[in-house]
């Protein structure tokens, strides 16, 4: 091709009689520059990988187009942005540094995504409105609509007293994916929510054709995900080429005009290309022959590009020349920078799991009774405790399936309410408005990443799983996301909200309403886990779920939602518990008991019936898991001697097993019997209430266990 023998003044009078759509010369030259730049940091890293410089490296190359036109539509930290990890140069458009992405490839303690703690190209960037992304595919779409809803809410709730810096009326929530996660479920919950709800969200799908190694066409029905999705309500279908820039700039653009002016969802289809492997643990050579491997790089979005500019006389060979130059002069320098920049202290590997700031276990947390009223029900004190801290903090929403009064707005006048199947939140909707307590759709991965994406803002989601049987679908966005997001992002973003759960057996509930798999949560560090026995208790540590700064899981036993033992009078709006201080139920000085949940009241009545056999039990009730009372037990093993664990979860890796390793390791010269455990048996809670008695623990196993303990 020749060269153009325009001068640059001639080039420029020639760039203003012609229409790219709104964008001028130098717009279009710097486009080049920001998709060649994310192409050779993409080189870049590949190098220092392949010299054992940074330890992972996986690129964008191939969808530079489309990311770098969507950058120049959406406003960063105006916008929100929830990217995969393809989407450098969307990145790069919104603000990041070059220096910024190498700082993560090489973990260095500067880097602004995670500080060290995440691979590179997971993209978190507080000043830009981009919360931390983790590796798990397709989870950012339900966080992206808990995102969007925040800034409705923020719209809508007038009591939010610095509600209009919190949000946008033309704000839009970007959300991208490969065209693989859109076989997950929680893709088309976020879908379908975003239609429902009708979120200002706009869905990127930059379909390269292949996940890893599986084609499109085995990934999605007909191979074409949008024709799957035109028929959603509320929902703006755009297709394009997402190599072609200006083809990318046009549909972007609708999408994002069609957001800001409807306050609708849209979503963008772009089809890419993928011209290196997925990643270097990857070889695309196995799976994809040669021939398409050439047609691919025919589309390169860079060359494509490229030789848009030169056709229409925007710049020289020697231009482009210049501008590569000084990219790579760019990169160097910021490769140089990031290979001295320092790594993470040792020291800090456990910070941040927990907020640094609010320490739900201080003293803080330690407020008188001021009792009035009759004693009432555990229901009765978790419903009033929301009810009273939902008036203190006009921030706090809650929502799950079936938790409001009634979802049609006409209907509320009419019939007394739902207020949940167990009618824990009863009231609340009539008392606060449909912004703030709303149904969900039958989705639990749905409530927790929503929930996730609208804490993210500064909303205090409080939320419900109706059953912990059904909690398994949610289990990706509890353990991977709502869990991590302080220690990922390294204390950029957080996520405080409360997970309400019913649990348990002793209901003739079977198999699927009778679970109770307290260790499993446990064992995902970020969560604090409170189990209240007691009405006064539950009042006491749901208002310190509700104020401390962690995601806490609430555990509410169903058995004791309604029972007369464990009544209490109201404690008054401001009392709270510690976590991490559990309650001495009984004095004894021949063994203890240590216990939760629906076990304290056996255990109690155990050691009634020990006491007429000279045994004198005390009994110790945790009240959180996460943390537990160590000095507690401690402090009662010393003085007892003899140790029995009893909870209602299965006795194999139940968490009594954690407590007793805990006790032989830590306190083993003060035993003068081996620690026991009274637990559930190894199988499923069966219906017939004679399985249901065989299977969970009763008063006899317990009162056998201190007898037994007793004599040895």
């Amino acid at each position: 091709m020749k060269a153009s023998t325009l001068t640059p003044s001639a080039r420029a009078d020639r760039a203003r009689d012609r229409d790219w759509d709104g964008l001028t010369r130098d717009d279009l030259v710097q486009a080049y520059r920001t998709m060649l730049l994310s192409r050779r940091l993409d080189d870049k890293e590949i190098q220092l990988k392949n010299q054992n410089r940074i330890y992972f490296q996986i690129s964008g190359a191939g969808h530079e187009a489309v990311l770098t036109a969507a950058a120049l539509h959406l406003r960063p930290g105006y916008d929100w942005f929830y990217p995969y990890y393809r989407d450098r140069a969307l990145v790069l458009g919104l603000g990041m540094t070059p220096l910024e992405m190498l700082l993560a490839g090489v973990g260095s303690k500067d880097d602004p995504n995670s500080g060290g703690r995440q691979m590179p190209s997971h993209w978190g960037h507080l000043p830009l409105n981009i919360p931390s992304q983790s590796s798990a595919t397709g989870t950012q779409a339900l966080q992206a609509i808990g995102s969007a809803e925040a800034g409705l809410i923020y719209e809508r709730v007038d009591a939010i007293p610095d509600r209009a810096s919190r949000f946008h009326a033309d704000e839009v929530v970007y959300m991208s994916v490969g065209e693989g996660a859109t076989s997950e479920g929680e893709f088309w919950e976020a879908l379908n929510t975003a239609c429902t709800r009708v979120a200002p969200v706009l869905f990127m799908v930059e379909d390269n054709g292949y996940a890893i190694s599986v084609p499109v066409e085995v990934q999605t029905a007909g191979g074409d995900v949008s024709r799957l999705v035109e028929s959603f309500p509320n929902l703006e279908v755009i297709r394009c080429d997402g190599t072609d820039f200006l083809d990318s700039y046009r549909a972007v653009g609708r999408a994002v005009s069609h957001i800001r002016r409807e306050r609708k969802p849209a979503f963008v289809h772009a089809k890419v290309i993928r011209p290196y492997s997925h990643s270097l643990s990857d070889d695309e050579r196995l799976y994809k022959p040669a021939e398409e491997r050439e047609a691919e790089a025919r589309r390169d979005p860079i060359d494509r590009m490229k030789a848009f500019l030169l056709a229409e006389e925007l710049v020289t060979a020697s231009d482009l020349d210049a501008i590569g130059a000084d990219v790579d002069r760019e990169v160097r320098e910021a490769t140089d920078t990031a290979l001295a920049a320092p790594k993470p202290d040792v020291e800090t590997a456990d910070w941040y799991v927990f907020s640094p700031d609010v320490d739900p276990t201080s003293s803080a947390f330690e407020t008188a009774e001021q009792p009035a009223g009759k004693p009432d029900t555990m229901v009765s004190a978790i419903n009033r405790t929301l009810k009273a801290e939902m008036a203190r903090n006009p921030r706090i929403v809650v929502f799950g399936e079936d938790v409001a009064d009634a979802s049609r707005e006409e209907a509320l006048g009419k019939v007394p309410g739902k207020g949940g199947v167990f009618k824990v939140t009863h009231g609340l909707q009539k008392a606060y408005g449909s912004d703030r307590v709303f149904n969900s759709p039958l989705a639990e991965a749905g409530i927790i990443g929503r929930a996730v994406g609208m804490a993210t803002r500064g909303l205090k989601p409080v939320v419900e799983i109706q059953f912990f049987d059904y909690i398994w679908p949610a289990m990706m966005q509890l353990k991977d996301e709502m869990s991590m997001l302080r220690y990922r992002s390294n204390n950029s973003f957080s996520c405080p909200m409360v997970v309400r759960v019913p649990i348990g057996g002793y209901i003739t509930g079977a198999p699927y309403h009778s679970q109770s798999g307290v260790s499993i949560f446990a064992h995902c560090p970020g969560i604090r886990i409170a189990f209240p026995s007691s009405a006064v208790d539950a009042a006491g540590l749901l208002r310190t779920a509700i104020r401390c700064d962690d995601p806490v899981m609430f555990l509410e036993h169903k058995h004791l939602y309604r029972q007369a033992y464990n009544k209490g009078a109201y404690p008054g709006d401001e009392f709270m518990i510690p976590f991490g201080k559990g309650a001495l139920r009984r004095p004894g000085t021949d063994v203890v008991v240590l216990t939760w949940g629906a076990l304290v009241q056996r255990s109690l009545l155990a050691a009634q019936q020990a006491e007429k056999d000279g045994i004198s039990a005390a009994v110790f009730d945790l009240r959180t898991i996460i943390p537990y009372d160590w000095t507690g037990i401690a402090d009662l093993v010393k003085r007892t001697n003899r140790v029995i664990v009893v909870h209602e979860d299965q006795l194999t890796c139940g968490f009594g097993a954690e407590i007793a390793a805990r006790i032989a390791d830590e306190l083993f010269g003060e035993l003068d019997a081996p620690v026991r455990r009274v637990a559930a048996m190894d199988c499923p809670v069966a219906y017939a209430p004679d399985l249901e008695r065989a299977i969970l623990p009763q008063s006899s196993d317990v009162l056998k266990a201190i007898q037994e303990t007793a004599a040895y």
